[in-house]
């Protein structure tokens, strides 16, 4: 990986992209896939998959990245599909060595669909800035 895309990443999702497409759209173009591509592919996996608050997108978005850069595309490449799995069962770990979880609900401890909108927009404002800058740095290490 070329020079780091941390502070890239947190803008992107500063300038209302979700969690999944800043981090897939801040380091898309390293492993040859375009930023609207990227945008689009990432953009149901915010909020933790449209926001059902499962997966943090931060982390579906770097479980994309992770498998742009290490997954198989022939069925019999059983060893890359093995590598690409067990790098993002390393970084659920670290994340969660961070975080203690890496799903959405239980990082921001609100409701986003049923929840006070209020509190809702102020814990994705407060928190989910720090969730994209842990796995950009994350994915740094890892990749």
């Amino acid at each position: 990986m070329g020079k780091s895309k941390v502070n890239d990443a947190v803008a992107c999702f500063n300038s209302r992209l979700n969690c999944s497409q800043a981090i897939l759209s801040a380091y898309c173009r390293e492993f040859g896939l375009d930023e609207k591509t990227a945008l689009k592919i990432a953009c149901g996996l915010g909020a933790g998959m449209g926001r059902r608050q499962e997966t943090c997108g931060a982390v579906s978005g770097a479980y994309l990245l992770i498998g742009l850069k290490h997954g198989n595309f022939l069925k019999e490449d059983s060893q890359a599909k093995e590598n690409c799995y067990a790098l993002v069962r390393k970084f659920a770990a670290m994340f969660e060595e961070r975080n203690k979880t890496t799903n959405c609900r239980e990082l921001l401890g609100v409701d986003l669909i049923n929840g006070d909108k209020q509190i809702a927009s102020e814990r994705v404002k407060n928190i989910c800035p720090k969730l994209v800058q842990d796995a950009a740095e994350i994915i740094e290490q890892i990749m």
